[in-house]
């Protein structure tokens, strides 16, 4: 039988903003306050970068808890629910709120530069660049934990996976994949959470 860890509360209540969000953005009539449509406003409350008229400053905020679509906001909950937990129960409430969003400013200060440096203005949104903070942390502090990725049932540890998924975004941000991820955000998220978890590592109980 399987077994799922008990919902931690600031994964709970980070689960529950992110749904609202993608709810009230997709799903409700509260577009239509601001003469919008339900994609306008998605493309509102995601980030632009400052020299557009699309820039808006709480951006740098909601832009954190927008997603693109159910298979997006899915993909960063379940990554959030099943290894956040145990980062959340070793760190503490505090320390795993302060790395979530650390990672996620991280993330977009790392697509900015990037896109300054290349010229690539691409908008973007989601949870992807925190979640991959937490992801990180998770490899960091429990390296030697087996995960499996469904469908393939074969356990790998933390550590070799995780940093195959790093590995893939850094080649897909290196080799300019159109991939339509913003792996960059990706890695700074991961940088981040990476640096965190280190530092707190021989402090966690």
């Amino acid at each position: 039988m399987i077994q799922f860890a008990p919902l931690t509360r600031i994964i709970k209540h980070l689960i529950i903003i992110n749904v609202l969000f993608f709810v009230a953005v997709y799903f409700s009539p509260l577009s239509n306050l601001f003469g919008l449509t339900n994609m306008e406003f998605a493309k509102t409350l995601s980030f632009h970068f400052p020299q557009f008229d699309n820039f808006k400053p709480l951006q740098i905020i909601t832009h954190m808890f927008m997603h693109a679509d159910l298979r997006h906001i899915l993909y960063n909950m379940v990554g959030l629910y099943f290894l956040g937990t145990s980062v959340e129960h070793a760190l503490g409430e505090k320390r795993f709120l302060t790395l979530y969003f650390v990672a996620g400013f991280v993330a977009l200060i790392a697509h900015v530069v990037v896109g300054y440096s290349t010229g690539s203005y691409h908008p973007v949104l989601g949870a992807s660049g925190a979640v991959s903070g937490v992801v990180v942390a998770f490899a960091t502090l429990f390296p030697d934990r087996k995960l499996m990725i469904i469908p393939i049932p074969v356990p790998v540890k933390a550590m070799y996976l995780v940093g195959a998924y790093i590995a893939y975004d850094l080649y897909s941000g290196f080799s300019g994949a159109s991939t339509g991820v913003a792996h960059f955000a990706h890695l700074g998220g991961a940088l981040a959470g990476f640096i965190l978890a280190k530092m707190w590592k021989q402090t966690y109980r």
